[in-house]
Order: C-alpha cells, then sequence, then structure tokens
C-alpha cells in the first residue's frame, strides 16, 4: 500500500469488492503536492464545493463562489480562498476556525475534470487556508457538460431550515443529475466528491430517507470507506439553472448486495435551502457519456 493513501475504511471495501490491486496502483495518483497543472486548474474556478463537520459533529457540503482566481495556489502543498460561505451557512464557523479538517472539490462543467484537495485550516489574513495532505484528480466519468450563462450577485440567503424535506425539496433532488457528498474518517480527515447520474438517480424513498446506486469509479472508495468508518454525511444538491442549493446533513450506510451491485441510503437529520450570492446560471446540461453504461 502506498503509505498515507487509504485507511482502514476504503481499504475494508476495496477488499469486499476485489479491487484491491486496481485501487493500490491507482492511489499513487493520491500526492500532497500542487503541481503546476492542478494550480492553473483552481485559478480558473468560478466555484468550490468544501466538506467539513460544524460545532455540533454535523456533516456539511457547502458550495463557495468568486470569480476566477478567488482560489489560488500559494505554495506547493497551500491554497488560499478569498472570502467565505455565505451568511448562514452551517459551515460559516467551521470554515473560519484554524484546525478544522476540510475536503474539497473543484468541478469544470466545461470541461469535465474535477481534482479533490484535503487537508487542514490554516490562518490567513482573508478568507481561508487550507494546508494539504491528499491532492488528486479524478476521470470525467458521471459528470455531466454545462457552459455558463448569466451571474447574478441579488437576492442571497437561507430559505428554509428544517429536518425533512418539503416537497419541492423532494422534486428538487428527484430532479438532480449531479449532487456532492462530504464524509469523514475523523482522525484520517474530510473528503469531498461528486456524484452524478441522469435525473432520477437519486430515489427519495420518503422526507427523509433517500438512496442512489453507486457506479464503477477509480476503485478507491474513499466515500464508502468512510462511511464505513462514520457512517456522517453532507449532500449538497446545486439548482444549476437557479443558483438555488440545497443542503443535507444525516448518516448514510451502504448496502453490499449478492449481484455486485451496491446502493447508499442516507437518513436525512437537517436540511438547509438558500439562494447563493455571486451565483453564475449554467446552461442545461449535455449528460455524461458514461451514463448509457452505467454498470454497478
Amino acid at each position: 500500500m502506498i503509505s498515507g493513501a487509504y485507511h482502514w475504511g476504503p481499504l475494508a471495501v476495496q477488499e469486499q469488492v476485489g479491487v484491491r490491486d486496481l485501487a493500490e496502483h491507482v492511489g499513487r495518483s493520491i500526492g500532497t503536492g500542487i503541481g503546476d497543472v492542478a494550480a492553473a486548474f483552481l485559478g480558473l474556478q468560478p466555484h468550490l464545493v468544501v466538506g467539513a463537520a460544524d460545532g455540533a459533529g454535523r456533516v456539511w457540503a457547502s458550495l463557495l463562489t468568486g470569480p476566477p482566481g478567488f482560489v489560488r495556489a500559494t505554495g506547493p502543498d497551500r491554497v488560499v480562498v478569498a472570502g467565505g460561505p455565505p451568511e448562514g451557512d452551517p459551515l460559516a464557523e467551521a470554515l473560519a476556525t484554524p484546525g478544522t479538517r476540510v475536503g474539497s472539490i473543484a468541478l469544470d462543467p466545461r470541461t469535465r475534470r474535477r481534482m479533490r484537495l484535503n487537508g487542514t485550516l490554516a490562518e490567513t489574513r482573508r478568507g481561508f487556508a487550507v494546508e494539504a495532505e491528499q491532492v488528486f484528480a479524478n476521470c470525467p466519468k458521471y459528470i455531466q457538460r454545462r457552459q455558463p450563462l448569466q451571474l447574478i450577485g441579488q437576492g442571497a440567503g437561507v430559505v428554509r431550515r428544517g429536518d425533512a424535506l418539503t416537497p419541492g425539496q423532494q422534486r428538487s433532488v428527484r430532479g438532480a443529475d449531479t449532487f456532492f457528498i462530504a464524509t469523514t474518517a475523523e482522525a484520517d480527515g474530510v473528503d469531498a466528491s461528486h456524484r452524478g447520474g441522469l435525473p432520477g438517480f437519486v430515489e427519495v424513498l420518503s422526507p427523509v430517507e433517500l438512496a442512489w446506486p453507486d457506479y464503477a469509479g477509480n476503485a478507491m472508495f474513499l466515500t464508502l470507506g468512510n462511511l464505513t468508518a462514520d457512517p456522517r454525511a453532507g449532500l449538497l444538491f446545486p439548482d444549476w439553472e437557479s443558483g438555488a442549493v440545497l443542503q443535507l446533513s444525516g448518516r448514510a450506510r451502504t448496502d453490499f448486495r449478492a449481484d455486485g451491485s451496491r446502493l447508499t441510503r442516507f437518513r436525512v437529520e437537517s436540511v438547509v435551502e438558500g439562494v447563493h450570492p455571486g451565483r453564475l446560471l449554467w446552461s442545461t446540461p449535455e449528460y455524461s457519456p458514461h451514463l448509457g453504461r452505467t454498470t454497478r
């Protein structure tokens, strides 16, 4: 095994699924340094998804936005993010606290590229900084291609809080083709990842329970591995065409079925719905070509 690539949770899932050798090979892509290509990619992004735990221990995923350059590498293992989450965001306090463990993912719908950077918050004069501990790119599988249309900066703020999904929120989840998931393994850090599928791939089983299939990926199983170690998770559903965001915090578990398929079930504990400031509106999607053959 590559030292530091995986903790016991991903290792257990890799063994169960039978991809340990492949995962060891893929794990070589996980490093601690931010190379020139990664730094250039980050500097072009208008948004960043960050996952962390709040003061009560709930795990959330939050969307940060800004003009390209608001996320920038300032060293081989340090990223600075100008500004922070919008007012009322559940991670506002955590992202202002040095020492917070965070996971982040920059995903560019224009190019279907994505990059993950996990680490620990450090002090900086403006916004926050992340000292990188894991840096790696993922393939474009299941990412929908979109083009930016319009930047809007008015009418932001939290719309609704609750502990269950409203009928309107349930419709939004059923219609989603993309969401982000933050997971943790406490001492082994936090990770933020992406899930994509055709609308309807996330099932609403009740106002407090969701489920989605786990499609074949890169064999790392960082998300499922974290959930094996700690069931806490945060979901972020962006509405690409309106700028609205739906954030859910709760607990998840994965069912490993006899036919080799996997289904993740999520229990909602807290809900925050908002409209994002400085939101960039995007075009309708060009669906990933991999979604025509989503082996599970």
